[in-house]
């Protein structure tokens, strides 16, 4: 069922990236009364993009400026950097000083986009918030709201939005999930409206760190750890390492391990003990999950009940799998899947699909391995 289209107050969310100014113009285009708002997210922004791989520089304030005004509409910054802080940086180096692989952009859009900023919107009477995300809510004939992929699978961004609840779906709108245009398309669209952000570079990794050096990032708010092992499956010590949380499961580069393998194979990082600041290593296929256990879950609607058949995705560009779910007790999600899965880390987020629909996400606790054969 698709919205009866009416006039909304929408608060567009303007990161100065291509993709946040073509959503606003399209929203204001379907008649929407659209404000246009950059978020200032960190403390000390750089002031130019240069060196920048994120979102935060005050280039990109500017640049969201001057496309609101091509747009023509009202346009402010709000600072939520000590918001952001608290709920996004510091929760990403706890995560990985606990030995676990968070995804921070997920909890951006749980904790400020669509909690924070949400809430500001509806107590200044917006209807909806609008970001430049690629994904889909369709409106059942209930009136509640499904979050879907978007029209075009190479560009969907739904994993990353499966924290959203059914109130935060009923007060979002995403105007690029349903088109099926390549991002050459939306570029040439901007260029067409004339905003100057159509030959603009993606943000990419991590927003928050502007040089891409995230080892570099969490050492300068991790170090002085004590220097720590580096084991084989075996229990071995093989290397050393200068603090664990330089490590993610999965990971085969930097570990400048000593000598290889007795079967000359490339060893991968298997398991990271913040408790005795270790790092055991070992073949690729060790890295194999066949089951997991996840805690914090979010529905986009309601909860499944009992076990069920779906889809999931473990990566925000990764690819889907069949899994078996169930709930228990309304707090924790055991999965199964039905072939092994490699490189899954405590700390990732799954997302349960039932077709193209985002049944809800959940952050991964506790994983099973297969079995290895002895070589």
């Amino acid at each position: 069922m698709t919205e009866t289209p009416r006039r909304l107050r929408v608060l567009a969310a303007m990161s100065g990236g291509v993709d946040s100014a073509v959503a606003a113009a399209r929203a204001a285009e379907a008649g929407h009364d659209v404000t246009g708002v950059h978020l200032a997210l960190s403390a000390n922004p750089q002031s130019f993009r240069t060196g920048a791989r994120g979102c935060c520089t005050i280039e990109d304030s500017r640049d969201a400026r001057r496309a609101a005004d091509v747009i023509g509409i009202p346009f402010y910054v709000w600072d939520l950097a000590e918001r952001f802080r608290e709920d996004v940086v510091e929760d990403f180096v706890a995560e990985y000083e606990a030995g676990r692989t968070p995804n921070p952009c997920l909890r951006c859009n749980e904790k400020i986009k669509f909690a924070a900023l949400l809430d500001k919107a509806l107590a200044l009477g917006f209807d909806a918030v609008a970001t430049g995300h690629y994904a889909t809510v369709v409106l059942k004939e209930d009136g509640s709201r499904e979050l879907h992929r978007a029209s075009d699978m190479a560009k969907d961004q739904s994993y990353v939005l499966g924290v959203l609840d059914e109130r935060q779906l009923a007060h979002a709108m995403f105007p690029l999930g349903d088109t099926l245009t390549t991002k050459d398309e939306i570029r040439a669209e901007a260029e067409r409206r004339g905003l100057a952000v159509a030959k603009k570079p993606d943000s990419h990794d991590i927003c928050f760190i502007a040089d891409g050096d995230t080892q570099g990032f969490l050492a300068n708010r991790l170090g002085g750890k004590a220097e720590g092992d580096i084991l084989d499956e075996s229990g071995t010590k093989i290397g050393s390492h200068e603090g664990a949380f330089g490590f993610t499961i999965g990971q085969r580069k930097g570990l400048r391990i000593g000598h290889p393998a007795a079967d000359g194979k490339p060893r991968y990082v298997l398991d990271i003990s913040p408790v005795n600041n270790t790092v055991t290593v070992g073949p690729a296929e060790a890295l194999d999950v066949t089951a997991l256990t996840a805690i914090k879950p979010r529905w986009c609607g309601t909860a499944p009940a009992g076990s069920g058949t779906y889809t999931a995705q473990l990566r925000a560009h990764g690819g889907e799998t069949p899994v078996t779910a169930e709930l228990i007790d309304g707090s924790e999600l055991r999965v199964t899947f039905t072939e092994p899965v490699r490189g899954v880390a405590p700390g990732q987020a799954i997302v349960l699909y039932d077709g193209t629909r985002v049944v809800g996400s959940a952050t991964i606790a506790t994983t099973s391995r297969a079995a290895v054969a002895a070589g």
